[in-house]
This record gives structure tokens, sequence and C-alpha cells, in this order.
């Protein structure tokens, strides 16, 4: 679980910073977006290796899941008697953000993929340039599809914060000296990744980019 958390953490910075170029202008990202189609070309064919990274992402995505279900039901089995102590609200809390934040993430992404790549839900539809989709698709006409990103955008935050945070202790690094620096981290982490998502549609909503 740690793992392939940790390829879509990668990938998560990575879109980020793309659709930063939006601010540089929509040549600019359309540019970034014709370079992902483009990779290792003439060696690759078109939009060969992104296909393949795409499949990378999806099987990491799959098995995420698998093994959040997984470990939930080892969990069950290892202590089918409940507790008689309560859990804390702020462990029930987390539960909740883990299991019904990545259920709201997996709904966003299919939408988010039918609007901006493939653009069945666009204005603008499929043909257009990448930047076009992107500035019609958080119009403020569609503010509640900016609402909807938000939202989802801040349930990935959340998810990304508590996770790291596991993966860190998964992974044996955290410890008594180091306990609060890597969670401040990891809070950093997710602060980052939010703002940075949030501010290219917010941008657009409220006319900043056009």
């Amino acid at each position: 679980m740690a793992v392939t958390g940790a390829v879509m953490v990668l990938f998560l910075v990575l879109h980020m910073l793309g659709n930063l170029k939006i601010f540089f202008g929509r040549e600019s990202f359309n540019e970034y977006a014709h370079a992902l189609r483009t990779l290792l070309e003439p060696i690759a064919p078109y939009r060969s290796v992104l296909t393949i990274l795409e499949i990378g992402l999806v099987a990491a995505v799959v098995l995420h899941m698998w093994a959040a279900i997984s470990l939930s039901r080892r969990a069950g089995k290892a202590r089918p008697v409940k507790y008689v102590a309560k859990k804390s609200q702020a462990s029930g809390y987390t539960t909740h953000i883990m299991r019904w934040g990545g259920v709201t993430i997996a709904l966003f992404v299919i939408w988010h993929l039918l609007d901006l790549t493939f653009g069945v839900v666009n204005p603008e539809g499929f043909n257009s340039a990448p930047a076009d989709r992107m500035v019609e698709g958080f119009d403020p006409s569609r503010w509640w599809v900016t609402l909807i990103y938000v939202v989802a955008v801040v349930m990935v935050g959340l998810h990304l914060r508590h996770g790291v945070w596991s993966a860190i202790q998964t992974l044996g690094w955290a410890n008594r000296n180091r306990y609060r620096v890597l969670r401040v981290t990891a809070g950093l982490l997710s602060a980052v990744l939010v703002i940075g998502f949030l501010a290219p549609p917010l941008a657009i909503t409220f006319g900043v980019v056009k």
C-alpha cells in the first residue's frame, strides 16, 4: 500500500506542476500537453510512452484499493471481538476520511477524465486544444464544476496527509526524534498539492486566467 501510494504521490506532484503551466499562457500549457504525448519520439510511437505510464498508474490505483480492502479484512479477522473502549473521534474521523475519501476521489477521477481528457462533458469537446478545454471547463458559468473540483482536491489532501504519514511509519522512518518533523512534512506536502491543484481552476473561475 505504501509503494503504490508513493507512485500516486509522484504522479500528483508532476501533474500539479503541469497544470500550473496554464499561468504561463495557453500556448505553454498546450506545449506541455503535446510533450507528454510525444515522449521519446521518434524512437517510440506517438503517445505510446504516455499510454504505458497511464496503464502503470491505473495498476497502482487498483493495487492500492486492493491493499486497502485486504488490510481492512485482515484487521477485522485479527480482532473479531470489538474493543470495550470505543475509538477516539480522531481515529474514527481518519477512518471515514480514508474510506469515503477514496471513493470520492475515484468518482472524481472518472468525471475529471470525461471532462478534461476525453472532452465528453466539456463544452469544447475532444478535438479542442487542452488549454481550451481547461479554460472552458472552469468557466464562471460552470461554477459548480469548480466547486466539485475544490471538494475533491481537499479530500485528496486529507487522504494524502494521512497516507503519507502512514507510509512513513510503515517504512520505519518515524521515531521519537523525527516524529514532529515528518508529521509536519506530510502536512506541508498535502497543503502544497492542494494549493497547487486549486490555483488554476480558481484563477480561471474568477477571471485571473482567460
